[in-house]
């Protein structure tokens, strides 16, 4: 009995045509890949402050550099819209202007303005921020950002 490598190239024809060259898959090597230190992913904590002082502070963690301000909100169930937002959002387009938070703290931790926020907000204070266009950390910084939704009649 013949023996075979496993890898081996094999020549089979198929519907009486030419030869043709068949060579099995090989499947990858998975070797788990063992981290040298334990560190996890810089990750960002979060407080909301609701625009009423009698509100409850609202707390969220997110990890540095993946999502926007505006994600981080929505997947916690943090009030973010207005009622007129609500209704009226653009979806995180970035251009109805409904998603407005005033960084309270820790506004090192978040992206620069962006070009659609330099334009909305040319005449608004430095600490209003378009959550819809606000990343929140670069992956590589860690820390706590204080954010307060504005109320609809400070826009």
């Amino acid at each position: 009995m013949a023996s075979m490598n496993l890898f081996s190239a094999v020549s089979a024809t198929f519907d009486g045509r030419t030869p043709s060259t068949y060579l099995p898959r090989r499947r990858p090597i998975s070797v788990p890949f063992a981290a040298s230190s334990p560190e996890s992913a810089p990750e960002i904590e979060l407080e909301f402050i609701a625009p009423k002082a009698e509100s409850e502070v609202e707390k969220a963690k997110a990890m540095s550099g993946e999502k926007l301000l505006r994600n981080i909100m929505l997947d916690n169930k943090i009030e973010l819209y207005a009622t007129y937002g609500k209704l009226m959002n653009c979806g995180g387009g970035g251009s109805c202007g409904t998603c407005i938070v005033e960084i309270i703290e820790g506004k090192e931790l978040l992206n620069e303005r962006t070009n659609t926020e330099l334009k909305y907000l040319k005449k608004k204070p430095e600490s209003w921020r378009l959550a819809c266009q606000t990343i929140v950390g670069n992956k590589e910084n860690s820390g706590k950002v204080v954010v307060q939704r504005i109320p609809q009649w400070k826009k």
